[in-house]
């Protein structure tokens, strides 16, 4: 790679890093392509020229966004409740507002609805993955309730009314969380009904 075309990138990269912050920070509406120039450090036209318009940019952001929580997450370990449940909520703890109110928007600006599905999806195949040992005997709707019950109970929803609404302590959400995830992963263990 070239001086310039690495400069370019690292010029990129704070623009990207600059919207994140600022995307995650406030509102959708309260964020201005000018706020992430200056914080980036670089000039108006710049953000434009890489980015065209704020939605531009703030797409850009939110695939930076979900890419770093798939890399959070990817690391539990099947079976692995308690980790998981960990993870999550320290994830949550973090991201989560910037999630509801990316939620929140989803309706009103395009470019959140990819990856706000492309976010569903990838949650879904999580609870999949982590949570295997609940879903190995089942089939049919039995499986799909199944999975959508430990969707729910590990959905950034349920965390925003135990931590946010409720005002739970994090060990509180943790345990929580916790007791919905292990009475569904249990009950598989009867066998089918």
């Amino acid at each position: 790679m070239s001086t310039r075309a690495a400069a370019a990138e690292a010029t990129r990269e704070r623009i990207i890093e600059a919207a994140l912050l600022a995307f995650t920070s406030t509102w959708y509406d309260n964020v201005t392509v000018r706020g992430i120039a200056a914080d980036a450090g670089v000039a108006l036209q710049t953000v434009v020229n890489h980015f065209g318009t704020k939605e531009g940019l703030f797409g850009v952001a939110v695939e930076r966004f979900g890419q770093r929580i798939e890399a959070a997450r990817a690391t539990v370990a099947v079976d692995d409740i308690p980790g998981a449940i960990t993870t999550l909520v320290d994830d949550y703890d973090e991201s989560g507002d910037a999630i509801v109110r990316m939620l929140a928007l989803e309706d009103r600006i395009a470019v959140l609805r990819p990856a706000l599905e492309r976010g569903r999806r990838e949650h879904e195949q999580w609870v999949e993955r982590v949570f295997a040992t609940a879903l190995d005997s089942l089939r049919g709707a039995e499986r799909t309730r199944r999975i959508a019950g430990l969707v729910a109970a590990s959905d950034v929803y349920t965390w925003k009314l135990l931590r946010r609404d409720r005002g739970l302590t994090r060990r509180q959400t943790i345990l929580a969380v916790r007791e919905m995830v292990e009475a569904l992963h249990n009950d598989s263990k009867k066998g089918p009904k």
